[in-house]
């Protein structure tokens, strides 16, 4: 039996994730991620193995750094099985439908700017459209729940574990005859507004592990959340505007359920609350159907999100009229990392105020500009403007999905008979601190995975 793995992306970098499991003549995709930030260009390129060769693609969770490029995979010819977990099911559906929304807005504006320098061409096309994304959730074959076991031949078992990185999330345990591979996915924390804690994987023999924060330690929960209510207290105190940038998913709804439970202990000063974001507004409502998939003593509960100052803001002409509000807003919006989507929108309109706020509360990865303010420009360029940074910046670490380096190394710690530890999806000075750690807490020699790389395990 030869079993060997080949990583495509989310390595040499945090995007892009695309690991290719071969056993002897069965191809497994381990997450189609699209490629973001500096990296972004890459999702033009060739995927570096022949789609329509791929028996099945496994998902770990839906953001769009695991799961962005699969339309693109199954119009090059992908005719196998995906396998994955009902909210990532679901979730993955609004958001490859947004990314396809976001790509053909950017295609337009591209275009319009390329014609008029004469070179129409150099206006780089969708990736895919709409129509791509429903065929591809055609390939949605298989929806497992945790620790349901699967079996893709008598000696290949499939079993999803919960990561407790979003909802749905998911690490893979891949038995082959009496060998443990898991892939990590990206790995959550042990302290959670939402979701359980992250489940620890017991027996392994080949790990392939995530490092997005291999180098440092987070905040706890409850000093984040601290964090974050002082600095909505004393960002109104100043008379301006919140930016809150948000990832639609997971982050928008634990600042939804903080500024409720803020709201509800009369700490949350009078203001409006716009979620301005409708694939937010779509996965809130993929929370709410997927409520045990959350913690025990939120099950329950009839409304998680909605108070009074709440704004579900849906159309752009809503999304406009929130910036003639001069103070006492709190706008969450994404994208994220302030790459695209209406928070540039938003961040244009106030981040020139000294009375306006930015509160970060998630990763900003390299050549974004979430990232550039983060680092402390003075001017970052917004639609083609020059825009001043007198905004006061808050960056809160806390809330990140994302296992710290302790957590990390506690979770490999548990895992008995581990005989090859590969580091993936990490900045590079990250991946190499990580590898250090492992190699002086566990006694073990970690391999830092390169793009296109064989390892071989068999």
């Amino acid at each position: 039996m030869s079993i060997k793995v080949r990583s495509f992306g989310g390595v040499e970098g945090v995007t892009g994730s695309a690991h290719l499991l071969t056993i002897d003549n069965i191809n497994i995709l381990i997450d189609c991620g699209m490629f973001q930030g500096l990296e972004e260009d890459e999702n033009y390129q060739p995927f570096g193995f022949i789609p329509a060769s791929v028996d099945y693609l496994i998902l770990t969770h839906s953001h769009i750094d695991h799961i962005g490029r699969i339309p693109l995979l199954v119009k090059q010819g992908f005719k196998g099985k995906i396998i994955t977990t009902k909210p990532t099911y679901h979730l993955s559906r609004i958001m490859l439908l947004d990314a396809a929304n976001v790509m053909a807005e950017e295609y337009k504006v591209q275009y319009k700017k390329a014609l008029r320098r004469g070179k129409p061409e150099e206006a780089k096309k969708p990736l895919y459209d709409e129509d791509d994304v429903f065929l591809a959730m055609e390939f949605f074959k298989i929806l497992l729940e945790y620790e349901e076991p699967y079996y893709i031949t008598d000696n290949i078992r499939i079993t999803f574990k919960d990561a407790a990185h979003i909802l749905g999330s998911a690490f893979v345990e891949i038995k082959i005859k009496d060998k443990i591979i898991v892939f990590s996915g990206d790995l959550g924390t042990k302290e959670k507004l939402l979701l359980n804690s992250i489940t620890y994987q017991d027996k392994a023999d080949v790990v392939f592990i995530e490092s997005t924060y291999g180098n440092r330690k987070h905040k706890s929960l409850q000093e984040s959340i601290e964090e974050f209510k002082n600095a909505i207290i004393e960002s109104f105190k100043d008379g301006g505007n919140i930016v809150i940038p948000t990832f639609a998913l997971e982050r928008a709804q634990e600042i939804l359920y903080l500024l409720k439970m803020m709201y509800e202990k009369g700490e949350l000063p009078p203001c409006k609350v716009f979620l301005d974001s409708p694939l937010a507004i779509a996965a809130t409502k993929i929370f709410l159907t997927f409520k045990k998939y959350l913690k025990k003593e939120l099950q329950n509960k009839e409304d998680l999100f909605n108070f009074p100052y709440l704004h579900f803001t849906q159309s752009v002409e809503e999304s406009r009229k929130i910036n003639d509000i001069e103070s006492g807003a709190i706008i969450l919006a994404g994208s994220g990392m302030c790459n695209g989507g209406r928070v540039k929108h938003h961040l244009k309109h106030n981040l020139w105020r000294k009375e306006s706020s930015v509160i970060f509360v998630g990763y900003q990865a390299k050549g974004t500009l979430g990232r550039q303010i983060v680092d402390g420009a003075k001017y970052v360029k917004i639609y083609g403007e020059e825009i001043a940074v007198n905004a006061k910046i808050y960056t809160i670490n806390g809330f990140s999905s994302h296992a710290d380096q302790p957590t990390l190394l506690e979770w490999l710690s548990n895992i008995k008979g581990l005989e090859a530890v590969n580091i993936i999806h990490g900045e590079k000075e990250v991946m190499e601190a990580f590898k250090e750690k492992i190699k002086e807490e566990l006694k073990l020699n970690p391999h830092i995975v390169l793009k296109k790389e064989t390892v071989y395990i068999i």
